[in-house]
């Protein structure tokens, strides 16, 4: 922490010349010691660059926009606004990032050649020690040998926001995502960071995104049905099935209900849609299904986003849709227009 040294500028120029020297050098000193509690800074030095400039930015809000860090003579100096833990994603002149784990009031120290940036050291946080470790430990391994340190280090590391980032990194911003291994390692991270609200949303969003992805299973689930009794997985059937999420407050999805009400009637018995309203208005939703003579299984339960349904089966808003053939998942989030074609397409499959 900084500490603050306010002196007069004419008592300053009125000491005797050797005195006046001293106390300046002190301020000095004590104004290098390090940031104020509400900043954070990152310094350091390059070799095999010697002018140049890469960026920084922040996924979680940390930074505003994008900022320029400038290099001269092989060395940087980053200080910025700091009032929260957040991650810093640096992005050099050859597109790769490395991300720096700023704090209030530290400071860290960054040592890298320009041309091995995956064995960049950083210095002077804990967390960013240990990331610096991980990234010596796994600079030559191949893709998934680095795939499997990193979910050794979620395990052994639990508490540490470096979490978060290596289960995007690798779990999720993928080809091929695995969201079932993202899941339960977010939720070993959540059983020792219990107040973490991005993290918290992250395993919400890759356990909806696990149950909907395309060639899964059907999930289970369950939930109360609009005029009594309840609804399950059950109700789709084993031939054509759609599951859809609607509003009384979307128009795009009460349409998008319209026409699955006309297609199910027409599809003699090949075509099951199960609907989830994401309303706290059960009144308006009654009001609406008796507009339009709905008449296939609304699941209700006033709890919008939060619903238990709505998060087993992989939904992620409104209006949204899940496509099932056989009790597989064939497709998700189609526009109108494309679910129906879609629908039409495998009522033609035996």
């Amino acid at each position: 922490m900084a500490v603050r040294v306010r002196v007069p500028l004419a008592a300053l120029f009125s000491l005797p010349m050797k005195n006046f020297l001293c106390i300046l050098s002190v301020m000095v000193m004590l104004t290098a010691c390090g940031v104020d509690g509400n900043h954070f800074k990152l310094s350091g030095r390059f070799l095999n660059m010697n002018q140049g400039e890469f960026y920084v930015y922040s996924p979680e809000g940390g930074v505003d926009g994008i900022d320029t860090i400038r290099v001269m003579g092989g060395r940087f100096t980053y200080e910025r606004p700091c009032e929260r833990e957040a991650m810093l994603m640096l992005v050099f002149p050859n597109f790769s990032e490395q991300p720096i784990f700023a704090e209030p009031g530290k400071s860290v120290d960054i040592k890298a050649d320009a041309s091995h940036m995956k064995e960049m050291e950083v210095a002077g946080t804990k967390t960013n020690e240990l990331m610096t470790k991980f990234r010596k430990q796994t600079a030559k391994l191949s893709p998934p040998d680095v795939q499997k340190k990193a979910e050794e280090f979620v395990i052994q590391h639990p508490e540490s926001p470096i979490g978060m980032y290596l289960v995007k990194k690798y779990f999720i911003q993928k080809t091929e995502p695995d969201y079932a291994k993202a899941e339960n390692l977010t939720a070993k991270m959540l059983e020792k960071q219990t107040k973490n609200g991005p993290l918290i949303i992250l395993h919400r969003q890759v356990a909806q995104l696990r149950h909907g992805m395309v060639g899964t299973s059907m999930p289970r689930f369950s939930g109360p049905r609009m005029g009594g009794g309840n609804v399950s997985e059950a109700d789709l059937g084993n031939d054509v099935a759609v599951l859809f999420a609607w509003g009384s407050w979307s128009f795009e999805s009460q349409e998008m209900q319209r026409q699955l009400k006309r297609k199910e009637r027409s599809a003699g018995g090949k075509l099951k849609c199960v609907g989830i309203s994401v309303d706290a208005d059960k009144t308006a939703v009654k009001r609406i299904l008796e507009r339009d003579t709905i008449t296939s299984p609304v699941i209700f339960d006033g709890k919008l986003l939060e619903g238990t349904a709505f998060r087993q089966t992989g939904l992620s808003g409104v209006p949204d849709n899940i496509v099932y053939h056989h009790r597989r998942v064939v497709a998700r989030g189609l526009p109108l227009n494309e679910l129906m074609s879609k629908i039409d397409e495998l009522l033609k499959k035996p």
